[in-house]
């Protein structure tokens, strides 16, 4: 950028009017640097104005953000970049890497700190190392310094350059930046640990442990580089963290406040540090969990650990957790969840099972059982916010990191793993808490232990018959408590036992408990509320009689779930009302459309606050990680719950044509709102609605044709990738919107070009072309006769795929097409085929015939019936119409038709075997009892439960996809041996070939045949085989019968 045309305190001024209060300003100046954003020189500039301290810090500030934007979306070259895309020059790109490491040592605020580590991060994901060799020697000499400032931008600078690769399978680039960063690293933090933590200096040094540990524990999230493994590094890393763990931060180094402490910096080093300790031996240190294709890599080093560091990490552990149980110490609340997962992890291995055994007792009641009691912090949450205090106790993903979920996690792994050890002492501490006189607060921790083991209670040989007199000794009583949250909680241990299957042996002692919900369905307080309508659906799912007592009153039951739907926006409030529906489905009919209505009102409301979010534009200062975790979905889950409801009610009214027209009126208008609005994240949620409301009233309103329109439109823009989604509804407007389709020629030519579009928009694989091709399919078969101007286009598209596609399912769907096109028109087709290029019939039939004759390449009744119809079109072809080309090989028509015909039984009995299954499969919801409890076995081995044997698909399906990849890269990919994978029959899949009977149409067929080509009905009828001749008498004789039928 030469200086005639901006020096720098023209341009600092020029970023200073970007945070301008006059919006008119700040508008001119933003139009201003987007004109000469991209001239060369620009960014050399800026990190000039960073450096320059005579400038004000918010204009250095308003430059670091544009810097960091620039680079990131300028630096790597998107690979089909904006056709107004200006790269950055060669001449701002070594500036920017001889000047970041300075800069950010002279870096003079937080906030421009973080700006320009964003940035160093991207120039390293892009230049290291080919195009920056110089990097590690230039960060390890920052780190080397005996300057602070220079040592806190050298941390700053490592931790950027792992999270640059933090993600990378291959270990090719971490392992080098480790083994030169790390030793200096461990090193520098062991020197501050001897600082005094009440030095002045003293939030400097905790903010640079803070990131160092970060930094190893970033390295750690894919693999652990033979460097880490090594003695030389795990023993130093090991002794640190022993040392932050255990280190007492003086009461003057931290805030007095609990939630500041929690933030400080030291107390982020110590989550850090109990953070890599717990993923060492989660990961990569637990021999009896380590997934098979892991070992080779991580085997001896998980040995190792289990044996030498696992002891020593329990053994610091429980102390922390005496120090705190007895008050002599505090101890973070992150801090206290990595303590719970770590001796999580230690019930299934039996080498730490058994350090961990002898203590089980008292943790469970000294440590364990204290978080799940009533305290003050979930007293102030209930006052302030009921909302959150609900979702907080009953959505488990809402607090994954919480002390109480952590105590929930260890106690079900007891429970499940170390059943014949733990579980009955357990419920003997339960029974003793509630025995003992305690408090309102230690009745309520006792009851939601008891919730927590509830499911395995009521499974347990020894326990299940004595759980109905618990429930009426110690449950029922608090239904009617003076404090809330025991009524609360009372709803929820109910709710929990009549899920997992409880056994009354008394009417009355289940009517008890049922009426003492209903009272709480009116309860002041919310909390109670929601618990006592998700009980109460437990309770009417499992029992007919508490069903039929709540009947006369399920409007009001519904209405009142409705209400808190609203209030709360709970998603687990929808599974409730979706169970309602479903079992008062005859009660609920005459009053769905005003149910409908009020879901609607919601589902609205919830999308247009999703709206407003998304609208809102993400400030620069955020860092993208927080982002990740960010709760702002709320409101479009939320919506996808309602419609999800909604869609129950539609499946309910099945019986009532009527009632559903007037309840699709009623949701018609929310599919059109999302559309329009094109709120992407909710489309797989309104297709399933205008899918489910068209197949079932089997007809199109004239209502529902603006969302063919803007369905056609939203492919052709916004959503091309979503035909999967659009594709049942789409074969639904063109199976049961016929009568409009043939009127209206332009909407048969948006149907014909979203086919054309899905076949060959480069952005689309073969899944989307095979949904391409059901649509092409769908109009061949339902609009005979109006499709004759589009049938060369859908063939010449068809032809040009004759040989591509990775897929055997892609090749089949094409090759499909021009079968279809032969049933359409048989002549036509032909006549078409060989203007497209002289000879492609030839093709045609070879392909087709192929298919034809070998055993599996026509593997579903939809593709045998199909090729035997069209075959069928061609016997019945007059003489003449035969294309000379073809004649000779027209007598194979009937073997092949047969060959087809010999497997078709076997396919239609595969199907219905399938059909069975899927409605057998709605009914059998028994859960595997194994899944609960351990009883098998020995007591102290290592146990391998589901949750192992998840890990280690996941692990082999990671190791496969990696193995592709590198093969792709070295272009030894033979990826087709996927080609023969089996073709599924789709059970959801309705076509018009499904009421066609293929043996009474083979035998006119033949008929025709024989009447109009004699000679050739000779030679074919010569030419079959013993085999072929024997499927010809049993076609004869099912055509007869379907005949006499």
């Amino acid at each position: 950028m030469d200086d005639a045309q901006m020096d720098l305190q023209s341009l600092a001024n020029l970023f200073a009017t970007t945070y301008n209060p006059d919006p008119n300003v700040q508008k001119t100046g933003e139009l201003q640097i987007r004109k000469i954003g991209a001239q060369e020189g620009m960014l050399t500039a800026l990190l000039q104005i960073i450096a320059s301290d005579g400038v004000e810090l918010a204009t250095r500030q308003a430059c670091s953000v544009y810097l960091k934007n620039r680079v990131h979306t300028s630096y790597i070259l998107p690979p089909s970049p904006r056709p107004d895309h200006v790269p950055i020059a060669q001449s701002d790109r070594t500036a920017l890497k001889a000047n970041i490491l300075p800069l950010l040592a002279a870096s003079p605020s937080r906030s421009i700190t973080v700006q320009l580590a964003a940035t160093l991060k991207d120039l390293v994901a892009h230049d290291f190392p080919d195009r920056w060799s110089s990097l590690l020697d230039d960060v390890k000499r920052l780190l080397g310094s005996g300057d602070v400032r220079e040592v806190g931008a050298g941390v700053v600078a490592a931790l950027e350059c792992v999270r640059a690769f933090r993600f990378r399978q291959k270990a090719d680039v971490l392992p080098s930046i480790i083994a030169t960063l790390f030793p200096t690293l461990v090193t520098i933090a062991d020197g501050m640990l001897n600082t005094s933590p009440s030095q002045p200096a003293s939030q400097e040094i905790p903010a640079m442990l803070h990131l160092i540990l970060k930094t190893y524990k970033t390295a750690i999230i894919v693999n652990l580089s033979s460097h880490q493994q090594s003695p030389e590094s795990l023993v130093p890393w090991g002794r640190l963290l022993f040392r932050v763990v255990g280190m007492v931060v003086p009461v003057e180094g931290v805030p007095t406040d609990e939630e500041d402490r929690e933030r400080c910096e030291w107390w982020k080093a110590k989550k850090w540090a109990y953070g890599i300790l717990g993923r060492l031996f989660h990961r990569f240190g637990n021999p009896s969990q380590l997934p098979s294709p892991m070992q080779n890599e991580y085997g001896a080093f998980a040995e190792h650990f289990v044996t030498t560091f696992a002891p020593e990490i329990f053994k610091v552990y429980l102390h922390q957790v005496e120090l705190y149980v007895s008050g002599q110490a505090w101890l973070g609340k992150k801090c206290q969840y990595q303590i719970f997962q770590f001796f999580t992890e230690c019930i299934k291995p039996k080498s730490t099972w058994i350090l961990l055994k002898p203590h089980v007792d008292s943790l469970v009641a000294n440590f364990a059982f204290p978080q799940l009691t009533f305290n003050a912090s979930k007293q102030a949450m209930w006052e302030a916010d009921p909302v959150e205090y609900v979702r907080a106790s009953v959505d488990e993903y809402e607090n994954f990191s919480s002390p109480a979920s952590g105590a929930t996690s260890f106690l079900l792994s007891l429970a499940s793993n170390r059943t014949k050890t733990s579980f009955l002492s357990m419920l003997q501490f339960i029974n003793t808490v509630l025995r003992s006189n305690p408090t309102p607060a230690q009745r309520f921790g006792a009851l939601t232990m008891m919730s927590v083991l509830g499911p395995f209670i009521v499974r347990h040989p020894d326990v299940k018959g004595s759980i109905e007199q618990f429930m009426v000794q110690y449950v029922l009583p608090e239904f009617t408590s003076q404090e809330a949250y025991l009524r609360s909680v009372a709803c929820e241990v109910l709710g929990v036992v009549t899920k997992a299957g409880i056994t009354w042996t008394t009417e009355e002692n289940l009517n008890n408990h049922s009426r003492a919900v209903a009272l709480a369905l009116d309860d002041r307080e919310l909390p109670v509320r929601v618990q006592a309508a998700l009980a109460i659906t437990e309770l009417v799912v499992i029992h007919d009689s508490v069903r039929n007592a709540v009947s006369p009153q399920v409007g009001k039951v519904v209405q009142d779930l409705l209400k808190l739907s609203d209030e709360t926006d709970l998603d687990i409030l929808n599974h409730s009302m979706e169970a309602m529906v479903d079992r008062f489905q005859t009660e609920l009919l005459p009053v769905a459309s005003q149910l409908t209505a009020r879901l609607c009102e919601s589902y609205l409301r919830l999308a247009r606050e999703g709206l407003a979010q998304q609208k809102e534009t993400v400030p620069d200062s955020i860092d993208v990680e927080s982002l990740v975790s960010d709760g702002d979905d709320d409101k479009v889950y939320g919506a996808m719950g309602v419609a999800k409801t909604i869609g129950t009610v539609v499946s309910c009214i099945d019986s009532s044509p009527e009632i559903l027209s007037q309840v699709q009126e009623v949701i018609i208008p929310i599919i059109r709102f999302t559309l329009e609005n094109k709120l992407i994240d909710l489309f797989d949620n309104m297709y399933d609605l205008v899918d489910a409301l068209t197949f079932r009233l089997r007809a199109i309103s004239p209502n529902m044709w603006p969302v063919f329109e803007l369905t056609y439109d939203l492919f052709k823009s916004d959503a091309v990738d979503f035909l999967d989604e659009m594709l049942p509804s789409l074969d639904n407007f063109v199976s049961y919107g016929t009568d409009v389709l043939k009127a209206r020629p332009d909407y048969r030519s948006k149907v014909l070009d979203m086919y054309r579009t899905a076949m060959t928009s480069p952005q689309l694989g073969d899944n989307d072309k095979i949904n391409g091709c059901k649509l092409a399919e769908s109009m061949l078969l339902n609009l005979h006769g109006h499709v004759d101007d589009q049938l060369q286009d859908i063939i010449a598209i068809a032809a040009d795929h004759i040989d591509k596609g990775e897929t055997a399912s892609f090749r089949l769907a094409n090759l499909e097409i021009l079968v279809n096109a032969v049933l359409y028109n048989a002549s036509a087709a032909l006549h078409f085929m060989e203007a497209y290029k002289p000879g492609f019939p030839r093709t045609f039939f070879d392909r087709w015939f192929a298919a034809i004759n070998s055993d599996n390449k026509l593997p579903r009744v939809h593709d045998k019936k199909l090729s035997i119809l069209a075959l069928c079109k061609l016997l019945e072809m007059e003489a003449g119409a035969i294309p000379e080309g073809l004649r000779d090989g027209w007598p194979g028509i009937v073997g092949g038709t047969l060959n087809v015909f010999k497997t078709l039984p076997q396919a239609v009995a595969k199907r219905k075997v399938l059909e069975d299954q899927l409605v057998d499969g709605d009914d059998d919801d028994d859960e595997d009892e194994t899944r609960y409890l351990n009883l098998e076995g020995e007591e102290d081995e290592d146990v391998w439960d589901e949750d192992s044997a998840y890990l280690e698909i996941l692990a082999k399906e990671g190791a496969r996809l990696r193995e592709k990849s590198e093969k792709a890269e070295t272009g030894d990919d033979e990826s087709d041996t996927s080609d023969e994978s089996e073709i599924e029959e789709e059970l959801g899949f309705f076509s018009l070939l499904d009421n066609i009977n293929p043996y009474v149409t083979f035998q006119q067929a033949l008929q025709t045949f024989q009447n109009q080509n004699s000679a050739l009905y000779q030679a074919a009828t010569t030419m079959l085989t013993v085999e072929r001749q024997t499927v010809l008498m049993e076609v004869v004789t099912m055509a007869n019968q379907a005949d006499h039928s």
